[in-house]
């Protein structure tokens, strides 16, 4: 049973700037990862939900970080049901759409070939993480727009399905997904696809944030993913999406998250939990506590921070 604690990040431009975590002296995209690296045993790559990941920039991540560190890939936002903009695509594929410039694309309104293009373009910007055996699972955070009917369950299996045997877990924004007379048909659905639960920890009175439902459906892979309880920035729209997950947890909430984790760790073989605190230096400070709670819940003591 491994329990790993990371974050969402490692170079949000606020954590940058706030010159907190990482000394002076460490200024490089490679200095910085292996400061991050030396300290955590996870992260979730977020620049991949905007962009297609680059495999040359994945291979730097294999070297530049030891064995047994992994990684969290967050899917393009066009596969999750996000509207995205046309400039996000690869130049070559946005000159084959008929869009005008600020154009915001729909995925099920792209040309199959394209979309196939753009599963190929995503898989090979993955693979040198699959290949060193760095690469846990890919994150797929759909939109508040993907409900529980026909067409959204049929859009996260094919998610699943794209992904060829590599590990999806699955976040939901819409709590027709999680609520209390669909929870079970979900978990059931997310079972059968060899998909893993993702648990969200997070405002709860917001129609796009979901109940945390603390349920593995792989053996091998539970996932927590812990926005903070920021009720009023939750959908803050501003330049860096760091402003809507500001929140420091309490010690009185990592114990009692740290207990349910426990309870998550003794079921399956590997938890992942990763705080998207992003604001500043609050989810590494947000992670190190937990971490601390975690060791003293297995111990079967109390600790304080």
């Amino acid at each position: 049973m491994t329990l790993r604690i990371g974050t969402s990040s490692w170079t949000d431009p606020t954590l940058l700037a706030c010159g907190r975590f990482y000394p002076p002296a460490v200024r490089t995209a490679r200095q910085r990862l292996r400061h991050y690296a030396e300290r955590f045993p996870l992260v979730e790559v977020d620049s991949s939900y905007y962009r297609l990941p680059d495999p040359a920039t994945a291979y730097l991540w294999s070297q530049r970080t030891p064995p047994g560190f992994v990684f969290h890939i967050k899917a393009f936002r066009l596969f999750t049901g996000h509207a995205t903009p046309l400039e996000a695509l690869p130049a070559d594929i946005a000159g084959e759409l008929d869009a005008a410039p600020g154009s915001r694309l729909d995925y099920a309104a792209l040309p199959r070939e394209l979309r196939d293009e753009l599963w190929s373009r995503y898989l090979q910007g993955m693979e040198p993480l699959r290949q060193s055996g760095q690469l846990a699972a890919v994150h797929f955070q759909y939109a508040p727009r993907v409900r529980n009917g026909a067409s959204g369950r049929a859009l996260v299996s094919e998610c699943v399905e794209r992904l060829d045997g590599q590990v999806a877990s699955v976040e939901f924004r819409h709590r027709g997904w999680l609520d209390e007379r669909a929870r079970a048909g979900t978990l059931a659905m997310l079972r059968e696809l060899g998909a893993a639960h993702t648990v969200v920890d997070g405002p709860t009175r917001a129609p796009n944030s979901v109940p945390a439902v603390w349920a593995a459906t792989r053996d091998d892979l539970a996932v927590v993913r812990l926005h903070g309880r920021n009720e009023e920035t939750w959908n803050r729209r501003g330049a860096a999406s760091s402003g809507r997950f500001i929140y420091e947890y309490t010690p009185d909430e990592l114990e009692k998250i740290a207990e349910l984790v426990d309870r998550l760790t003794r079921a399956v073989t590997n938890t992942h939990v990763l705080f998207n605190t992003n604001f500043e230096d609050q989810g590494m400070r947000n992670a190190r506590a937990l971490q601390r709670f975690c060791s003293a819940a297995c111990r079967g003591k109390k600790t304080s921070i």
